[in-house]
């Protein structure tokens, strides 16, 4: 009798394993995972200086994590820890401005909090990393935003001349939000093989525009957008560096402008600083740092250094604010950033979500210290 009910037992379980493997096969199936690089677009990736035999490298030398840890260790680490005030008490503050209401003649960078951007330049119409979902990972209820900075949605944006992504994390390139935008994207412009998602996705191959760091694409209006290097990885799984990421600079013959994406510090932003010859404004990567992944974002310090170091005249942080994927409380980055900033050469801008920065004219708006 026994014997049966082991067996019995024994049956349940293996089923019920089963069960849960081929659900979890079929659910990667989702559009959502996109599809990686192949045929013409693998061969170019594989032509990069910067691909080795397996995937995309970094300017230096850079650890996914500090000293022996791993991916599932830090995991469990998180899933087992609490931090103080991960997420803010009541929603974040922000202004619902008409983006199709925005006089087209006007620079200005609105941002749409993490690291989503709204830019005019020179007339041009450009959306950055735009991921307006409650929530940004695999599953829906990992990650979820929080309350207040999901008020914009791809209904709010105007037609876009570029839409550019630095690259394929889910809190970067959200396929809900890009297939809503479908209809809207003149051109995609993004690292190497990140393309493979859009053209996955229905995105006309036309519009489509890859490159490699330090790459440059021209739009109308004397508009340039340069590729530049981020000290960062790729991936929406388990598979990491099979595309590349990137930041952006914008350039018109009469203002330069940057958003570094994820990125650690590093020698880089001395070399983008050199090259270019210095900024108006940046949107540095300020927040999710934490001290088992020292590499690969930026404490405020090391940012407000990377501003010093892009000759910048305005600096605005990103990658805040509405997510919490480190340990740190859910404002510290802004009050961090505040007292790094003290008696700099920079201005630092701290608008709300959905506020825009003006960049016409000798100075910029100063913005108040919301989060508190």
């Amino acid at each position: 009798m026994m014997g049966k009910r082991s067996r019995m037992v024994s049956y349940w379980v293996v089923g019920f394993v089963v069960i849960l493997v081929v659900s979890a096969v079929a659910y990667l199936q989702h559009p959502k995972f996109g599809r990686l690089p192949e045929g013409e677009r693998l061969a170019e990736i594989e032509r990069s200086p910067n691909y080795s035999g397996d995937g995309f490298q970094n300017l230096v030398d850079t650890p996914m994590f500090a000293g022996d840890k791993t991916f599932f260790q830090v995991l469990f680490e998180n899933l087992n820890s609490s931090g103080e005030r991960l997420e803010p008490v009541s929603g974040i503050p922000s202004v619902q401005t008409d983006l199709n209401a925005l006089d087209p003649r006007e620079d200005v960078v609105v941002w749409l909090g993490h690291s989503s951007f709204y830019v005019q330049l020179n007339g041009q119409r450009i959306l950055i990393d735009p991921v307006f979902s409650t929530g940004a990972a695999p599953l829906p209820f990992l990650n979820q935003a929080y309350a207040g900075t999901h008020d914009y949605a791809a209904d709010d944006i105007p037609a876009v001349d570029a839409l550019l992504i630095t690259h394929d994390h889910w809190d970067h390139l959200d396929y809900p939000s890009v297939q809503r935008l479908k209809p809207k994207v003149r051109q995609v412009l993004a690292p190497l093989g990140v393309g493979s998602y859009f053209q996955g996705w229905g995105y006309d191959a036309s519009i489509i525009r890859e490159g490699d760091w330090f790459d440059r694409f021209d739009l109308v209006g004397n508009v340039r957008v340069h590729l530049i290097p981020a000290r960062h990885y790729s991936g929406r799984l388990l598979t990491r560096g099979k595309t590349l990421w990137a930041g952006f600079v914008l350039e018109t013959p009469d203002r330069r402008i940057l958003f570094s994406g994820d990125s650690g510090y590093g020698p880089h932003f001395t070399e983008i600083g050199k090259r270019f010859g210095g900024f108006d404004f940046v949107a540095l990567d300020s927040g999710q740092y934490d001290p088992r992944w020292p590499y690969i974002h930026m404490t405020p310090e090391e940012a407000v250094a990377a501003a010093e170091e892009l000759n910048a005249r305005s600096m605005m942080p990103a990658h805040v604010a509405k997510f919490t994927l480190a340990r740190h409380s859910w404002d510290e980055p802004f009050e961090r950033i505040t007292v790094a900033s003290e008696a700099k050469g920079f201005d630092l801008l701290t608008p709300m979500i959905g506020e825009p920065v003006q960049l016409d004219g000798e100075g910029f708006e100063r913005f108040g210290s919301w989060w508190q």
